[in-house]
């Protein structure tokens, strides 16, 4: 379970369920500490979504609050998501660039990188990635790496 708070007096707690087709989130507001909102959606395969959640904790919010205090909930929860992730994935690019010190080699270093990227929904490697020559590879994977670091500092 997760937990986005909006303010001292509401917060926002959201949970996944298994469902027949795929899966659903849900989400509950609570106005100190009695639910007084909830919304679900459903999703087939996978989400979209910028961090976990933002979808139905946005309908949720827009449901409850009027127009004005919905935008800027919105964007404080947008802000505590998108700041979680962003810390996940630094730390990923920090994973990463531990294969240069576990490694001896630049085949090894290069694959260790690539299989923590790989850990990464949505990143997808090109068919023909594995028969680049290493130096190659590992200018790719490098700037990928740096732009996991730069943009979510």
């Amino acid at each position: 379970m997760e937990r986005f708070t909006l303010s001292p007096e509401y917060e926002i707690t959201c949970e996944w369920k298994k469902t027949r087709n795929g899966f659903c989130h849900k989400a509950k507001l609570h106005k100190n500490s009695l639910i007084v909102a909830h919304a679900r959606e459903g999703y087939l395969n996978r989400t979209w979504e910028s961090y976990d959640y933002q979808t139905v904790i946005h309908k949720l919010i827009q449901a409850y609050f009027g127009k004005e205090d919905a935008t800027a909930y919105c964007q404080l929860v947008d802000a505590q998501g998108k700041g979680k992730i962003n810390k996940e994935l630094v730390f990923l690019a920090g994973l990463c660039k531990l294969g240069e010190l576990l490694t001896d080699n630049k085949e090894g270093q290069n694959n260790w990188k690539k299989r923590m990227l790989n850990t990464q929904l949505g990143i997808d490697f090109p068919d023909d990635f594995d028969q680049l020559p290493e130096e190659e590879k590992e200018k790719r994977l490098n700037k990928a790496i740096n732009v996991l670091e730069e943009k979510h500092k």
